[in-house]
């Protein structure tokens, strides 16, 4: 079992996201890249706290590789968006990996210069790489929130297309459908 950290910007598409994919283990949303210890939900939306929000994914590397966890964080963000995706704006919505091993280090950093040498990549990547320090849960309320509130506007406009295209781009990922 591996551990990795992505802060992919609002924590619930992201947790929604990861959810779908076999070999995980656990998602845990929370807040990670900060300084204070056990800030809250309004704390790290207020930008005080240097918190990403941010997914713990708890993963089974025989079940599915580094690589490919990589390639659905990047293809499911704008990792060229410097603190904000879409209408959410502020540090805590930085693209981020906080890893927890030398290989993750060095996989991420690698993916990195390769989609920013690509032809016709566009704006560079601005995803931060560091060693996870500390991974705060979020509260009850955050956790597994597209599943308990799938019906909501922000769930159905925003989260629901990014699952769409996971099932299109990497429906060799997805958990069997049992």
């Amino acid at each position: 079992m591996q551990t990795i950290v992505f802060g992919g910007g609002c924590f619930w598409c992201t947790d929604a996201v990861f959810r779908q994919l076999r070999g995980i283990i656990s998602v845990t949303v929370g807040y990670s890249g900060g300084d204070k210890p056990q800030p809250t939900y309004d704390e790290v939306c207020s930008g005080s706290t240097g918190h990403a929000e941010a997914v713990q994914i708890e993963y089974d590397e025989t079940a599915i590789s580094l690589g490919d966890l990589l390639t659905v964080f990047f293809a499911t963000h704008d990792p060229t968006s410097l603190n904000r995706q879409g209408a959410d704006v502020g540090t805590q919505y930085r693209s981020a990996i906080f890893y927890t091993t030398p290989e993750q280090k060095s996989a991420s950093e690698k993916l990195i210069a390769e989609i920013n040498a690509s032809p016709g990549a566009g704006d560079k990547v601005v995803t931060e790489v560091a060693p996870l320090d500390k991974f705060w849960p979020a509260e009850e309320y955050h956790r597994d929130y597209f599943a308990k509130n799938s019906g909501n506007n922000y769930c159905t406009i925003v989260i629901n297309p990014k699952l769409d295209k996971v099932k299109r781009k990497f429906s060799q990922l997805l958990k069997s459908q049992s």
